[in-house]
């Protein structure tokens, strides 16, 4: 799986219209290098800036609609492909999209996300700090956790899964949303193995998987899954246990 599951990755608030825009960059056909500067000029004039971004965060906020929609990693191709698809249908949940691929793409997302889950199948509300508390376990005491944590958790709030409390650095749940089409509910069931080092899950973890806390999956059998996708197979262990793997792991 390469360097990209160990990778903080996320260095700014990220915002869904920005990723909109960058699908909308790649239906275009633009390259890297093009794309690049579009975004660069979309950014001067985007929503979800309180002053002017600088050069630098338009950098990291390109990059990171880079690496999601115009230029993912080989291995996340296929994803993205199909993210696009089911964009050019017109689903009601475009949000659940883009929240796939930046699963897949950054990890640690995916990560936070899978904290925030866990935190609120306890509780109605999760701390920054008990957050930072977990990442840390699980990435190290890195000075940048706690920062890279914010922006994530500042963009979960900006998409509308997440709510401030009165309590400053206290979140709240939101009512999670029901996924109904199931290409998309198995887009992001193959966007989690992706964000897995492992590239594989059982079934029943990855239907209920806590960093997809702000979607409601549907029900599916591994056999439904593997049939309507080419990028993840199902083995069996046990009596009636599945695990569902990607494809050439």
């Amino acid at each position: 799986m390469g360097k990209r599951h160990e990778k903080v990755g996320i260095q700014r608030e990220l915002h869904v219209e920005w990723f909109e825009h960058a699908a909308a960059v790649y239906a275009a056909g633009y390259t890297k290098g093009p794309a690049r500067q579009e975004f660069y000029s979309y950014l001067d004039n985007a929503n979800g800036f309180v002053s002017p971004p600088t050069a630098q965060t338009k950098t990291y906020i390109a990059n990171a609609l880079i690496k999601t929609w115009i230029e993912p990693e080989k291995e996340l191709i296929p994803l993205r492909d199909t993210a696009h698809k089911l964009l050019n249908n017109a689903p009601s949940n475009r949000t659940a999209i883009h929240w796939a691929l930046l699963c897949a793409a950054y990890p640690f997302w995916f990560n936070v996300a899978s904290c925030i889950g866990r935190l609120l199948n306890l509780q109605d509300q999760v701390t920054q700090a008990q957050i930072v508390l977990r990442l840390k376990e699980k990435f190290g005491d890195r000075q940048t956790i706690s920062r890279r944590a914010r922006y994530v958790i500042r963009s979960f709030v900006a998409w509308g899964v997440l709510k401030d409390s009165q309590a400053l650095g206290c979140y709240e749940k939101v009512t999670p949303v029901a996924v109904s089409d199931h290409d998309l509910a198995i887009l992001l069931v193959a966007a989690a193995l992706h964000a897995l080092p492992e590239g594989k899950g059982t079934l029943l973890l990855l239907l209920n998987n806590p960093a997809s806390f702000p979607f409601q999956l549907p029900v599916m059998t591994g056999d439904f899954i593997s049939q309507h996708t080419d990028q993840i197979e199902v083995v069996r262990y046990g009596f009636d246990d599945e695990l569902l793997k990607l494809k050439g792991i």
